[in-house]
């Protein structure tokens, strides 16, 4: 019993430990992003490799969603005499929640993993070393471009995502209930309001920022050689993916103190 209380108390002061230094390195970037020099060329590249990257998987993954999603709720709202209601359905629930946290998912495993494992790997060959001996801002080359790439970009897919996922939609009413484009996307539009729009856009920068902020940490400070580098990798998707939840439910929290109440 002393034993498992130890091990909880340890464990709960890595826990906080480990929270300070993230929210230290939060704030350099805040620090860092705002002194020259601007590494924009490097930024720009970050923004291809993440955006280019990851374009496909998350354009397959959204269609694939819109798909999947329709065909499981049609029947019941057939079945209630619905049916009118689910382009209104699918897109509210596709923009507000789905569409930018399976992105997001998706993103955590592709680009923050990449991410840790890319700096991690420097950090364990030195890399990350050669470059402060030499006189360059590893920090700022490395992590601010990261970071500001990742919140830059997943907004982007998320936006790619939900319309391949609201056509994926409208590919199985078209088939199953002979309901025509323009039908469908006016129900869509008729449907989606501001205050749908606003709170799951700006949930998607945090979103970004989680995943950079992440990666970056995990692959900045990695330890213990070549095997530390897939630990790194790994830590990121597990620890971003806690992230997003958190973030989600936060923003669901206050969207409807302010919007919905």
């Amino acid at each position: 019993m002393n034993y498992d209380k130890r091990s909880l108390l340890s464990g709960i002061k890595a826990f906080i430990a480990e929270t300070g230094d993230m929210a230290y390195f939060a704030g350099r970037f805040f620090r860092e992003v705002f002194k020259r020099p601007f590494e924009f060329k490097e930024f720009l590249r970050q923004c291809y490799n993440i955006g280019n990257r990851s374009f496909l998987l998350v354009g397959i993954t959204g269609f694939i969603i819109g798909l999947v999603f329709t065909l499981q709720s049609r029947p019941k709202m057939v079945e209630l005499g619905a049916d009118a209601w689910i382009p209104s359905m699918i897109a509210l629930a596709i923009i507000r929640e789905i569409g930018p946290l399976f992105t997001a998912l998706i993103s955590a495993g592709r680009i923050g993993s990449a991410i840790g494992a890319e700096l991690g790997s420097m950090r364990v060959t030195e890399q990350i070393d050669a470059m402060e001996v030499s006189g360059t801002n590893p920090f700022k080359y490395l992590v601010v471009t990261r970071i500001l790439a990742s919140t830059l970009m997943i907004p982007v897919l998320v936006i790619l995502s939900n319309f391949l996922a609201l056509y994926g939609s409208f590919l199985v009413e078209y088939l199953k209930g002979e309901v025509s484009f323009r039908f469908y996307f006016d129900e869509v539009f008729r449907a989606v309001k501001y205050t749908d729009l606003i709170p799951s856009t700006i949930k998607t920068f945090f979103f970004g920022f989680a995943i950079g902020l992440v990666g970056c940490y995990n692959g900045y400070y990695c330890k213990h050689g070549t095997a530390g580098v897939g630990i790194a990798a790994n830590t990121a998707v597990v620890k971003t993916s806690l992230m997003l939840f958190i973030i989600d439910f936060v923003v669901a929290l206050i969207t409807d103190i302010l919007f919905l109440s």
